[in-house]
């Protein structure tokens, strides 16, 4: 069943078209989730939210539109705003988490030498990605973890295609510097 199969069964009460989404795209939702939050158990209920008010609101969705993106763009809106609220009430954790494609790497390095460079990279890019604000974050996760064209990101955050361009490159600009000084001598 393809997307477009399983909304239209939402539209007429079937749930099974809810539980084809998410099975086709959970995983993606949370690992992205997780990329902007930080922390596992707040992406998993970003992701299970917005897939209830998918389901509640499946009746008005636009089936002209690709699901993906959409929801991809529902996730990342929610994952910013409990960022936000999180950040109300406490500062962010600053622990060294798994971050998915570095700790891959470190998987398969052979020489010693080799997961020590790369776990020492693996946490001055973790500790660079926490330095950028969220919305940054979301960019960067969309664009080089996720591999979002875009027009897919303009689509997903709601913004100008301008306003992502802008976005990406400021982020990946902090992320540089961040980065350059991070490796200086002292």
């Amino acid at each position: 069943m393809d997307d477009l199969q399983a909304i239209h069964r939402l539209k007429h009460k079937d749930i099974s078209g809810l539980e084809t989404l998410i099975a086709r795209y959970q995983h993606k939702a949370v690992r992205m989730a997780y990329l902007i939050t930080h922390d596992a158990s707040m992406a998993e209920d970003v992701v299970q939210d917005s897939f209830v008010r998918f389901y509640k609101s499946a009746h008005h969705f636009d089936e002209t539109r690709r699901f993906e993106p959409y929801f991809l763009g529902s996730v990342i809106h929610a994952a910013l705003n409990a960022v936000e609220r999180e950040k109300r009430i406490t500062d962010l954790p600053t622990g060294d988490d798994d971050t998915g494609p570095i700790e891959t790497l470190l998987d398969q390095a052979v020489q010693v030498e080799d997961q020590v460079q790369l776990l020492q990279l693996k946490r001055e890019v973790f500790s660079a990605l926490q330095k950028l604000s969220p919305r940054q974050r979301a960019v960067i996760v969309q664009r080089y973890y996720l591999e979002m064209s875009e027009k897919e990101m303009s689509e997903a955050l709601g913004s100008a295609p301008g306003t992502v361009k802008w976005l990406l490159n400021a982020a990946r600009q902090k992320l540089r510097h961040l980065l350059a000084s991070e490796r200086m001598p002292e």
